[in-house]
């Protein structure tokens, strides 16, 4: 009876230790792609600034527009977690696409070589946002999906896993991505 007892134990050691395992590589893996998002997000903060200073060269005057622009991107900056970063990286959409729609009035803005640069490098990050973003989702996903499902979800309360958030802008709305037309007709972004 010994043995047998001893037998379940190891049993049941060596099940809590792989489902606990499992659990930690989830949650490496969607730290590591939270970090993925923030590089991203970083790149486009730091971004944004050549725009409104291209665009304050042509459109000066539109100066409500490149505030809002500047600060939605500070707010952005500042929110933290997916769910905070999310409402403000929506708030920072909504406020590129107003500037995108009012590039549309400035011909010569949308000839420069320097902004339709610009524009190609931020189609470019959006497009690597976006990736970053649905990769984290799913692990995200199924760290969460473990971390309830019965029996890893008495190993996770065990050990004080928890579930994590996901990263998803604020309504579907602002989830489009604000429309640039290039010089030539091509549109982007």
């Amino acid at each position: 009876m010994g043995l047998a007892l001893g037998v379940v134990l190891l049993v049941v050691a060596v099940a809590v230790a792989f489902v606990y395992n499992g659990l930690v590589k989830l949650r490496v893996l969607s730290d590591n792609a939270w970090a993925d998002i923030d590089v991203q997000l970083k790149r486009r903060h730091d971004l944004i600034p050549n725009v409104v200073e291209a665009v304050k060269g042509y459109a000066g005057h539109e100066r409500g527009t490149l505030e809002r622009v500047m600060q939605a991107r500070s707010q952005a900056m500042s929110a933290e977690g997916p769910a905070a970063r999310g409402d403000a990286e929506g708030g920072l959409t909504t406020a590129l696409r107003g500037l995108f729609a009012l590039v549309e009035a400035y011909p010569q803005l949308r000839a420069s070589e320097h902004f339709a640069q610009l524009q190609t490098t931020l189609v470019q990050v959006e497009d690597a946002i976006q990736h970053a973003r649905r990769y984290y989702n799913a692990v995200v996903r199924d760290f969460n999906t473990r971390a309830e499902q019965f029996p890893s979800n008495l190993v996770a309360s065990l050990f004080g896993f928890k579930s994590r958030e996901f990263f998803q802008l604020a309504n579907q709305d602002e989830a489009a991505v604000p429309g640039v037309r290039f010089p030539g007709g091509g549109t982007g972004l």
